[in-house]
């Protein structure tokens, strides 16, 4: 199949944190500075904490304004407009004029990031921003870090945690935090009881604790058995009370376009489909299975089963 125009916004998507959110995907591959094992939107293309150009900020203005003018013309309501794209979105140098240019639109701004270049001034007041951002702190142990987030060379933990914790003390909307556990690589007490002093001292709006729901990067992830989940909860829950499980399927109220097959791909490119869902896209457009057959036939579509669920991802272009 041949490349399709690349267009940054996706959904609205049903978010568990942020109600029906509209994604932003400024990269046309993946570029991130983690690796992390449970990731699910597949290998990266570049591994770098290098910031680049990606879209113009012009262009995602432009994108999102033609999306939010079809879904109004449907009576269709957005929560969130969301920088959640393939990779780490404070990658993308413009990221601070994209969120000022977006809040014209009287819409929450909310960033999803790892927080490992929250050190770095410039990209502390950019995300200053946006109205909602979600910090990733998997782990406060170096070596636990590395193995489960698989970070840049050049990336110190210590350095991203103070970054973290001083960004913590000046935003002004809501910071939230993001700790996904792994079965046998950071699922132990004592360093939950280390995530939970440090995200005490923030404290965040909400600190979620989730697990892998989606098929992760590497096939041997899985989630923490029951009771041990209910355990970790019960030792974060003791220190930071607006400690929260963020373990339920987000339902499959995902929105059309009316192109179906860019649909498809574009959200596919940072959320894999599971199988119910993409069935109910399908149904909201008219169209049949067809679709996904043909894009799976034409490589653009891989099928997979996590958990006794099928799904559908994007696949990687290993190109910039």
């Amino acid at each position: 199949m041949a490349d399709q125009k690349f267009c940054c916004s996706f959904g609205p998507v049903p978010s568990r944190r942020l109600g029906r959110s509209l994604g932003i995907n400024m990269f046309a591959a993946k570029i991130c500075s983690y690796s992390c094992v449970y990731c699910q939107a597949g290998r990266n293309t570049a591994l770098s904490e290098e910031r680049r150009s990606c879209l113009l900020p012009e262009e995602v203005l432009r994108d999102v304004s033609n999306r939010l003018a079809d879904l109004k013309a449907d009576s269709k309501t957005v929560d969130y407009l969301t920088f959640v794209p393939d990779g780490e979105p404070t990658l993308d140098v413009h990221l601070g004029q994209e969120i000022s240019l977006l809040r014209q639109f009287g819409i929450p701004v909310a960033v999803i990031t790892n927080g490992s270049l929250l050190w770095r001034q410039e990209v502390s007041e950019e995300l200053a921003r946006a109205d909602w951002v979600s910090v990733k702190i998997d782990s406060v142990e170096d070596e636990v870090w590395r193995k489960i987030n698989r970070p840049c060379r050049s990336l110190q933990l210590e350095r991203i945690l103070a970054g973290i914790r001083d960004f913590a003390k000046e935003f002004k909307g809501d910071l939230v935090t993001e700790t996904m556990l792994v079965k046998g690589v950071n699922d132990s007490a004592k360093g939950m009881q280390k995530v939970a002093e440090f995200i005490q001292d923030m404290p965040p709006a909400q600190a979620y604790l989730s697990i892998p729901l989606r098929p992760p990067l590497e096939r041997w992830v899985g989630a923490p058995d029951m009771d041990v989940l209910n355990h970790l909860y019960q030792i974060l829950a003791e220190k930071v009370e607006t400690a929260e499980y963020l373990i339920g399927y987000e339902g499959d109220d995902f929105d059309s376009t009316g192109e179906i097959t860019a649909d498809i791909l574009r959200i596919t490119a940072v959320h894999p489909l599971r199988e119910q869902a993409a069935n109910a896209l399908l149904a909201k457009a008219g169209a049949s299975q067809e679709v996904i057959d043909r894009l799976i036939a034409s490589g653009d579509l891989v099928k997979t089963m996590y958990k006794e669920h099928v799904f559908y991802l994007r696949k990687a272009k290993f190109k910039e």
